[in-house]
């Protein structure tokens, strides 16, 4: 299984998309807490360590200490140029997205068991967002009336078929993603998408 996690693109960043390989990197980046710095980051660009923490309700510290981690493995840079005084830290994205395959971890059973866990980690972080969005309330979800969707299908497919389907998924994705937001004055808020095609049993 491919899973790819494809940014907006942010002034100062690569536009490259990395594709992660080491164990360490994907362990990292799969915690809970800088899984929603990096999503933070994509949405919002180049942040403080305050506005990181005010926007994820934790302790500065806290946030301090798993921005390192991600500095680290190379995942998020400081940007020091859009710092007013030397106690003033930015952090941004640095690239633009980042993708990993379970294949690359199949070598042995340590590493295999971090891309297991980062599968379901992952899993676990897109149906939470669904699942925050059906408790919010009542007046929230009218204002955006029906737009919100979701929808399955049972196909019959050889892996080719399925992949040229992740590839034509990919492909609206990419659109939606790349394309030049009008200057309309409509207001315009984040909204989380994603997409599993997946051999199944009914």
């Amino acid at each position: 299984m491919t899973v790819a996690q494809e940014f907006l693109y942010i002034e100062g960043m690569t536009k490259e998309i990395r594709q992660i390989t080491e164990s360490g990197v994907l362990a990292a980046m799969s915690h809970p807490l800088r899984r929603r710095l990096m999503d933070v980051l994509k949405v919002y660009g180049p942040s403080t360590v305050s506005q990181l923490a005010e926007r994820t309700d934790q302790a500065v510290a806290n946030v301090s200490h798993h921005l390192k981690v991600l500095g680290a493995c190379d995942l998020i840079e400081e940007a020091p140029e859009l710092a007013r005084d030397r106690r003033e830290r930015w952090w941004r994205l640095v690239s633009a997205g980042v993708r990993w395959t379970a294949a690359d971890f199949g070598g042995d059973p340590a590493t295999a068991a971090v891309a297991s866990a980062a599968e379901s980690l992952d899993l676990d972080h897109h149906v939470r967002l669904v699942r925050a969005w059906h408790a919010t309330d009542e007046a929230e979800r009218a204002r955006w009336e029906s737009s919100p969707f979701g929808t399955s299908k049972w196909l019959h497919l050889t892996p080719a078929e399925l992949a040229q389907l992740e590839a034509d998924v990919l492909e609206v994705f990419a659109r939606w993603a790349s394309r030049d937001v009008p200057d309309d004055g409509q207001r315009r808020e984040p909204v989380f998408a994603f997409a599993y095609g997946v051999p199944a049993r009914p």
